[in-house]
C-alpha cells in the first residue's frame, strides 16, 4: 500500500458551484499507457452535508483512502470522488472515465462498483440504468424496498443519502452482473438487515450470480470497527472477487 501512486483532485465535472474532482489510486509500477481495471467507490451523499456533519468530503475519509490503496495494491485502480448531487455526479464521473480512459490509465470495459451503507441504493440505481459494469460489491448496505415496504425510503430521509432506485426491484437488475454482498450480523441501523435479507432472497429466486458473506458478529462498518480475522478474511474475499471478475 505504501508504494501506491495517488493522483489527487483530478477534475471530472464543472458545475455552477465549482469543479468536482476525483482521486485515482494507481497500482505500484504501473507502465505508462497501460489501461488497468477500475473500481468506483460510490458516494450516495452530498459532500455539503457530509462536510457539515463530519468535517471532510467522503473521499478524504481515512476509510476510503485505505480502500483505495488496498485496491491499487491488488493491481486495480481505485477511484474516489467528490459529489454535491450524488446521482448526476456519479453518472458524470462514469462518462468522464470512459471518455478519458486512455489518459487516466483505466480500461473502460473493466469497471466495477463498490458501495457500503447508505451509498448502496445509488450504486444499485446505476447498475439498473447502465448495466455496463463487470461486477459490484455491496457491504452492509441499504438495498431496495421490496413489495411496497418503506425501510430504505425512511432511512434515506433520516440519514440524507440519495435513493434514486426507489420504486425499482430486484427484477430490474441485470441478470449477468456478478454481485458480492456482505451482511453485518449485528448491524445496528434500523431496517437495514431486514431489507437486505429480502433482497438476497429475491436475488436467489432470480438465480442471479451472487456471492454472499455473513459476518455474524460484525457491527455496521465492521471493516472500521471490528479488528478481527473474520473482518480481514472478508476484505481479502472482496479484493479477490474484484480481481477475478475484472481480469477477464
Amino acid at each position: 500500500m505504501d508504494a501506491v501512486t495517488v493522483r489527487r483532485d483530478v477534475p471530472y465535472r464543472t458545475t455552477s458551484t465549482g469543479i468536482l474532482t476525483m482521486d485515482l489510486y494507481l497500482p505500484p509500477g504501473l507502465p505508462s499507457g497501460l489501461g488497468r481495471p477500475g473500481v468506483i467507490f460510490v458516494s450516495g451523499y452530498s459532500d455539503v452535508g457530509i462536510e457539515a456533519m463530519l468535517g471532510s468530503k467522503l473521499k478524504e475519509w481515512e476509510s476510503y483512502i485505505s480502500w483505495g490503496k488496498l485496491t491499487a495494491a491488488s493491481g486495480l485502480v481505485g477511484i474516489t470522488y467528490s459529489a454535491t448531487e450524488p446521482a448526476s455526479d456519479l453518472a458524470a464521473l462514469v462518462r468522464h472515465i470512459r471518455h478519458n480512459a486512455d489518459s487516466l490509465g483505466i480500461d473502460p470495459s473493466r469497471i466495477a462498483l463498490w458501495a457500503c451503507s447508505g451509498n448502496v441504493p445509488l450504486a444499485l440505481s446505476l447498475l439498473i440504468e447502465q448495466a455496463a459494469f463487470r461486477c459490484a460489491v455491496f457491504c452492509y448496505g441499504y438495498t431496495l424496498d421490496p413489495d411496497g415496504s418503506g425501510g430504505v425510503r425512511e432511512a434515506a430521509r433520516a440519514y440524507g443519502f440519495a435513493n434514486p432506485s426507489a420504486g425499482r426491484s430486484v427484477a430490474d437488475l441485470p441478470a449477468d452482473t456478478p454481485l458480492f454482498v456482505v451482511r453485518a450480523g449485528q448491524d445496528q441501523l434500523p431496517h437495514l438487515n431486514q431489507t437486505m435479507d429480502q433482497f438476497l432472497a429475491q436475488a436467489l429466486a432470480r438465480n442471479l450470480p451472487i456471492t454472499f458473506v455473513n459476518h455474524a458478529t460484525g457491527p455496521h462498518a465492521f471493516d472500521l470497527f471490528d479488528d478481527s480475522e473474520t473482518t480481514r478474511e472478508i476484505v481479502r474475499q472482496i479484493l479477490s472477487f474484484l480481481s477475478v471478475h475484472l481480469s477477464r
